[in-house]
């Protein structure tokens, strides 16, 4: 009956045979832990989200870097050596049989600032060429550094001149990009932007095209033109598409002389539906002699000299 009485009592405090367990459940834990802290809470989740993304996927702050290439056999890696094309390390295939083209790619090498020479076995050379013939000679072309679409229009303004520039869209022949680059310098331009994706990058051909003039002219890389090309309208730039079907002809555009970006499509296809829905104004090249298109190279260089013409 004691023991019921014992069960039944309506005392506050510890009860006999608790323990003091009681007493312990009602000290307090400390302040509430914030929401992103406590486990299973929606803004918990998210938070550990945001912390995988970030340590898988780091994000570069202004523009993209590509990967490495290779030059690959005697003749292209002479050519390459020529013109100038930016290396890191030239690799030599031990024991290899010297010919002028070996001589001469060694002597270039060797005339290079911080260009490596390295000799490696034969297998060593087919694995990093996936088994191509590259009798004996293998040129690695450093990643380049793109720009972001804003730096070439901020180092315009900079130098106190209107921002000139030309944006590539569907052009994907590295030559055309290389020649694009080519023009740009010749008629002061102020760099060029190309798509990240379906479209020619900044590779030993490019390099070549351009004739050096790739060192001076910057290339900037856009995840998306459309939207980079909105943001230099919001900017205050003349976005001109040149299309066959233009409205105006070249030579009768007046806003050539102040801030403008002059978008250049592929030879076949042309400008794609957004991007020229973007342009502010479709302009086309007379072609008195009756030529269907002209590829990207010639185009922009036409419209450059129109700019540079009236910009003096």
């Amino acid at each position: 009956m004691a023991a019921h009485n014992r069960r039944m009592s309506g005392k506050k405090g510890a009860q006999v045979g608790s323990g003091g367990q009681r007493r312990r459940g009602l000290e307090g834990k400390g302040p509430t832990p914030p929401a992103e802290m406590r486990k299973g809470h929606v803004k918990n989740r998210i938070a550990k989200a945001k912390t995988k993304q970030t340590t898988t996927r780091p994000r570069q702050a202004r523009g993209a870097r590509s990967s490495s290439e290779y030059v690959v056999g005697r003749n292209p890696v002479v050519e390459a050596l020529r013109e100038g094309v930016p290396a890191s390390t030239l690799y030599v295939q031990q024991f290899i049989d010297n010919d002028d083209r070996v001589r001469e790619a060694l002597k270039l090498a060797s005339e290079r600032t911080g260009l490596h020479l390295m000799e490696a076995p034969r297998a060593e050379l087919d694995r990093m060429t996936g088994g191509i013939n590259h009798q004996g000679l293998v040129l690695q072309i450093p990643p380049y550094d793109y720009a972001h679409p804003e730096d070439l229009a901020a180092a315009a303004v900079d130098e106190g001149e209107d921002p000139l520039i030309v944006a590539l869209d569907g052009v994907t022949d590295p030559r055309n990009l290389g020649a694009v680059i080519r023009s740009v310098t010749a008629f002061g331009g102020h760099g060029v932007v190309v798509p990240e994706r379906r479209a020619a990058g900044m590779t030993a051909g490019a390099w070549k095209t351009s004739a050096g003039t790739a060192a001076r002219t910057p290339v900037a890389r856009a995840t998306n033109l459309t939207r980079a090309l909105t943001e230099y309208k919001k900017a205050g730039l003349m976005v001109v598409g040149l299309a066959a079907d233009g409205d105006v002809d070249v030579d009768e555009l007046d806003v050539l002389d102040g801030p403008v970006v002059i978008v250049v499509g592929s030879e076949g296809k042309g400008l794609s539906r957004l991007v020229g829905e973007t342009c502010d104004v479709l302009a086309r090249v007379p072609m008195p002699g009756g030529a269907e298109s002209l590829n990207a190279g010639v185009a922009t260089g036409i419209v450059l000299y129109e700019a540079a013409r009236r910009r003096k």
